[in-house]
């Protein structure tokens, strides 16, 4: 990812030179988007472990079957938050 910065102010600096850039490079619903994906990407790696400790603990004791659906759903609550910020913004 920083192997691209570079490349992206060269970008940005000749695009204000030249004048073809009048407003901003990523725009207020870009942003917001990228929120939303970034938030979708974290939750699902965060479900990984989760998903794969909860379903160890379920092979041993079944009695922890509703704690281990509670921990993998709770990273989705965060793509919902960023979802509600999409909206509202």
């Amino acid at each position: 990812m920083l192997e691209l910065a570079p490349a992206f102010v060269d970008a940005v600096t000749l695009a204000q030179e030249t004048g073809a850039a009048s407003g901003p490079v990523i725009t207020k619903n870009g942003m917001a988007a990228l929120a939303v994906g970034l938030a979708a990407l974290a939750a699902g790696y965060a479900e990984r472990g989760i998903g794969s400790a909860a379903i160890g603990a379920i092979a041993e004791d079944e009695s922890l079957f509703g704690t281990g659906l509670i921990m993998t759903v709770l990273p989705e609550t965060l793509v919902i938050l960023a979802l509600v910020t999409f909206f509202v913004g």
